[in-house]
């Protein structure tokens, strides 16, 4: 069943609201599916450097899509994605350097799992100043566990994702209760995830919109994952590791050396992770945009409750759909499950949106699309800017 939440209790805070929260909260959070009736400010389109596709040949695209899903736990695995694109591993190292010289491709980077590591995270739609949305969002940038925060079409126009450490002091509601007062947010909506249907972030560079509208032949049961073991020696492995990968013969080798490890342990043990669900996998991730991916979709979807698992499993199996999550309801935000679309522009994205509607049968729908990424990282693991963080803005002494 879908959880909706309880509108006497603070979404932020998790406690009875005052008069004047509730008078925060009393906004609809769902305008956007009313197209006659405007958002409090546009919002405002910014111009990026180098912000323009940059033209790839085939083989670069190839070599892009095996980049992010194809990448292995290997003392050299250029040569394995060499081999699958054709060409020899000298010019495989040569086209992803200057991929990433070229903002096609922002890092090659391990993806470890949050969830699998403890730390508690979710969605967070706040409604700030519309005139001037990135100061508020300056400030919630400064949280290290902010790893996406984006201007939306909505009168709840900032969207962002948070997470905080498994022995945080404040936690997620003192957390965000702090941002919210320091970013001069007028009310904000958390937004956890109830059920986690699909998460790869992966973009389809070979395939036409037909390919993105596809979905796959089997439709894969919703990801459950609760936190895990793990010990020193993990955390060891994921400070070494995080973060960017040169482009070397042997990338693995300066965390394994950091160690004491030979490569050969460090690798099993790294496999190892992957297989307890701590490592999701290694990847190339890239700039959407300079990918020729210039637009993305958030598209919310009215699911009756007792089809919210069917329909959230098929939505899914959609090859342009990177994320999709069963979310809470609120009065007026009846959207339980959403995804997200990417497509090179924004018909592309609502190309997608419709073929899945036409799927599924499913018609209520809204779609955000984001105008202004004010941030977005791969959070990096078990590091002192947490605690930092909480001492400076939460009067937390650790």
């Amino acid at each position: 069943m879908a959880r909706r939440a309880d509108m006497n209790v603070d979404p932020v805070l998790g406690e009875p609201r005052s008069a004047l929260a509730e008078d925060a909260l009393a906004a609809p959070l769902a305008d956007v599916a009313d197209p006659a009736r405007p958002v409090s400010a546009p919002p405002k389109l910014r111009a990026r450097k180098d912000g323009a596709a940059v033209a790839l040949d085939e083989t670069d695209r190839r070599l892009l899509n095996l980049m992010q899903g194809s990448f292995p736990i290997a003392p050299r695995p250029y040569e394995h994605v060499a081999s699958l694109a054709g060409i020899a591993p000298q010019e495989t190292m040569a086209r992803v350097q200057r991929l990433l010289e070229k903002r096609i491709i922002r890092q090659v980077t391990p993806i470890f799992d949050t969830r699998a590591l403890g730390y508690s995270s979710m969605l967070v739609a706040a409604k700030v100043d519309p005139e001037h949305p990135h100061r508020a969002a300056q400030v919630i940038n400064a949280h290290p566990g902010v790893s996406h925060n984006y201007l939306r079409n909505h009168e709840f126009n900032l969207w962002f994702t948070i997470a905080t450490e498994p022995d945080s002091k404040l936690g997620l509601d003192g957390t965000l209760a702090v941002l919210a007062r320091e970013a001069g947010a007028e009310s904000v909506r958390q937004l956890p995830t109830l059920k986690l249907f699909k998460i790869r972030m992966d973009l389809e560079m070979e395939g036409d919109t037909e390919a993105l509208a596809s979905a796959a032949a089997e439709v894969a049961a919703p990801v459950e994952i609760d936190p895990q073991p793990y010990d020193e020696l993990d955390i060891a492995v994921i400070r070494a590791l995080q973060g960017d990968m040169a482009v070397t013969p042997e990338p693995y080798a300066p965390a394994a050396a950091e160690l004491g490890m030979a490569q050969e342990r460090f690798l099993d043990h790294l496999a190892g992770m992957q297989q307890r669900r701590l490592l999701r996998r290694v990847a190339a991730i890239l700039y959407h945009r300079r990918a020729g991916f210039s637009a993305n979709g958030m598209g919310v979807w009215k699911v009756p409750d007792e089809q919210i698992y069917e329909i959230g499993c098929r939505m899914a199996a959609v090859r342009g759909i990177s994320h999709c999550y069963q979310r809470p309801t609120y009065q007026d935000w009846p959207y339980s499950v959403f995804t997200m679309a990417h497509g090179r522009s924004k018909q592309e994205c609502d190309a997608v949106l419709d073929a899945i509607a036409e799927r599924t049968g499913i018609h209520e729908r809204a779609t955000l699309y984001s105008s202004t990424e004010f941030k977005k990282i791969r959070l990096l693991y078990f590091t002192d800017e947490f605690k930092d963080w909480e001492r400076a803005h939460g009067g937390v002494v650790q």
